[in-house]
């Protein structure tokens, strides 16, 4: 499975391919997490502090040997069209939920790892905010934040621009492999 040619098949602005090593990891990003400024702290299974301590999960990552991460470019009608950017993380996520799908599908889910744009949506409520254990746990998604990758200096390494002009919003996610 080429996954790079998936991403881009399925609509991804761009995508790049390169060894592990050429993420840039950023374990203090996760500060950024702990002042809740999308309000998903502590309420989401694949947010801080739920999913997990940020070491912990960057050695994770170290464990596969290719990354293929993919951008998605959408216009904004303004900078402070928040609504557009919401329908726009939205649709992007569903991309990366499909690609999920079929990478677990040909590899296997141990063999892959996926890492979306934000913290996981698919519930409209969190189980995390009763206490509950997650009710999608084979498909619910952490974000690359969560695991420390630092995505603007990492799309540069992958050969992607983090900002795409005026009006735009772009969302950024990624398939991390054994191969």
């Amino acid at each position: 499975m080429d996954i790079k040619t998936l991403c881009l098949e399925l609509g991804a602005s761009n995508a790049g391919e390169a060894p592990v090593e050429k993420l840039v990891l950023s374990p203090e990003l996760r500060a950024l997490c702990d002042q809740n400024a999308c309000g998903k702290f502590a309420d989401n299974h694949t947010c801080p502090p739920l999913v997990g301590e940020v070491d912990k999960l960057i050695e994770k990552l170290k464990t596969f040997t290719t990354a293929v991460i993919w951008q998605n470019i959408f216009p904004l009608e303004d900078s402070f069209d928040f609504e557009g950017m919401m329908d726009a993380q939205k649709t992007h996520n569903a991309m990366t939920l499909e690609i999920a799908r079929r990478v677990r599908a040909e590899l296997g889910g141990d063999n892959a790892l996926i890492l979306a744009a934000g913290g996981c949506s698919l519930c409209e409520k969190c189980a995390a905010m009763t206490g509950e254990p997650c009710r999608n746990p084979l498909v619910a998604l952490a974000s690359l934040e969560a695991y420390g990758v630092n995505v603007s200096a990492t799309s540069e390494a992958f050969g992607m621009k983090y900002i795409n002009g005026a009006n735009t919003v772009t969302y950024f996610s990624g398939v991390f492999t054994r191969r």
